[in-house]
């Protein structure tokens, strides 16, 4: 069961309300205090991302840490972003072309709105899920596998990537297909918080080149324009991930983490709880607290805000 976890005020009175479910973990794993439903499962949709990679550099996939960031990304759209996607199938000998994501324009509106004035139309470089695919073909190409149907369930490539993030979430998870056309899988709250705990604290292996490569590199991760780049770069050392219909989770280094699904899938509430829960774990950081503000417009001024309500 969800709960009211923001409120939308206007002039002070509360015009609407978003419901959702939100989970802490303190640094030693255990859940410090949850709101909502946080056992059932949920598709985190592109918040999955860092998970994936961290199966394909299980399988072999060997880039820098600047394009593994990209492998784990939601990106904007942005040059370094469409150069590093080219420069991941160039590691594989492949073109665009070999991509299997859906065509589409770039996800930050700037950067959209850009591209249509250049005359550009949708492509499968500029969706936002292509540095993900392209990772996931250059693993088929280190593995020998085929590269027809690599985004089909029953792939060798799916099938490994399924039995990595069950093993890291610590659930069986159900599949359905992602906005990209790739699988997504399910996991509750606190398992998603407590894999992305897994990657904060690792030591070596996939786990922690993952998690470098998402601190080192968080701007290829996301987008100059996006919250989510702000709050990486406000939390030395952390990790964090967003995903459709407004599911984020982050994860301190020293464990503690956060996982949070707003239910109406309404992105403006997202960040605002989720500096919420980060103040009620601990974290003290004026860059937080302005990441987590939201104003409501009247008459082209400020006349209230979505406030967090947990």
């Amino acid at each position: 069961m969800s709960v009211a976890v923001a409120e939308i005020v206007r002039s002070g009175f509360v015009e609407g309300r978003h419901h959702g479910s939100v989970v802490a973990l303190d640094a030693d794993g255990r859940v410090a205090w949850s709101v909502g439903d946080v056992t059932s499962p949920i598709l985190p949709r592109s918040t999955n991302k860092p998970l994936q990679a961290v199966a394909m550099v299980g399988l072999g996939l060997d880039l820098p840490p600047r394009l593994l960031a990209l492998a784990a990304a939601s990106h904007s759209g942005e040059e370094i972003h469409l150069a590093g996607v080219r420069e991941i199938l160039g590691t594989a000998g492949l073109t665009e072309q070999a991509l299997g994501n859906i065509a589409d324009l770039p996800f930050d509106p700037g950067v959209r709105d850009r591209w249509l004035r250049d005359g550009r139309g949708p492509s499968k470089i500029a969706q936002n899920c292509s540095g993900k695919h392209a990772a996931m073909i250059a693993t088929c190409v280190v593995r020998d596998w085929q590269l027809a149907g690599y985004v089909e369930t029953d792939h060798p490539l799916q099938v490994l990537i399924q039995r990595r993030f069950e093993a890291l979430t610590g659930e069986p998870a159900q599949v359905a297909v992602d906005g990209c056309g790739a699988p997504v899988l399910s996991a509750s709250l606190t398992g998603l918080a407590g894999a992305f705990r897994t990657l904060a604290l690792a030591t070596e292996g996939p786990e922690r080149r993952v998690a470098d490569a998402i601190r080192e590199f968080p701007e290829y991760v996301s987008g100059a324009a996006r919250d989510e780049l702000r709050l990486l770069r406000a939390l030395p050392g952390a990790i964090g991930k967003l995903g459709a219909e407004a599911v984020y989770a982050v994860a301190l280094p020293d464990g503690r983490a956060v996982a949070l699904k707003i239910d109406d899938g309404g992105d403006r509430a997202r960040p605002v709880v989720m500096a919420e829960a980060l103040r009620r774990i601990g974290v003290e950081s004026t860059e937080v607290d302005a990441i987590g503000t939201h104003s409501l417009l009247g008459g082209g001024v400020p006349v209230g805000g979505i406030r967090a309500s947990f």
